[in-house]
């Protein structure tokens, strides 16, 4: 069983940056993972994925250039790095244990097993 856990979310003005933590409590954090979000309305939208081993970061267009994705395997933490952000990066931020190779389908939602509760970021204009 793996529990994924996001945190840093907040309300933050247009232009500013924001750092989101993904916690898991498992033994090993060997394993693969994505980044989504889902506003009001909306479908759950792919926004990063990054390797297990921290290499194999793959973006969507839509934050390519702005936000950055990382992880530390000694803390068991994943990181969304985001700068830059605009009103349309509001949403609920959700991080996820991606099955098979990093760069296979990311942007699936079905690529996907484990699912964190999610943090809520609001961008102000």
């Amino acid at each position: 069983q793996v529990q994924l856990a996001e945190s840093g979310g907040g309300l933050v003005q247009a232009g500013d940056s924001l750092r989101l933590s993904c916690a898991a409590s498992v033994g090993t954090f060997n394993f693969n993972m994505g980044w989504f979000r889902q506003a009001p309305g909306k479908e759950r939208e792919f926004v990063a994925a990054i390797g297990w081993n921290g290499g194999s970061n793959v973006y969507a267009d839509s934050v390519k250039g702005r936000f950055t994705v990382s992880r530390d395997n000694a803390k068991n933490t994943g990181y969304l790095q985001m700068t830059s952000l605009k009103a349309e990066d509001t949403a609920v931020y959700y991080c996820a244990r991606k099955l098979g190779a990093v760069t296979y389908n990311p942007g699936l939602v079905e690529q996907y097993d484990y699912w964190g509760q999610g943090t809520q970021v609001t961008v102000s204009s």
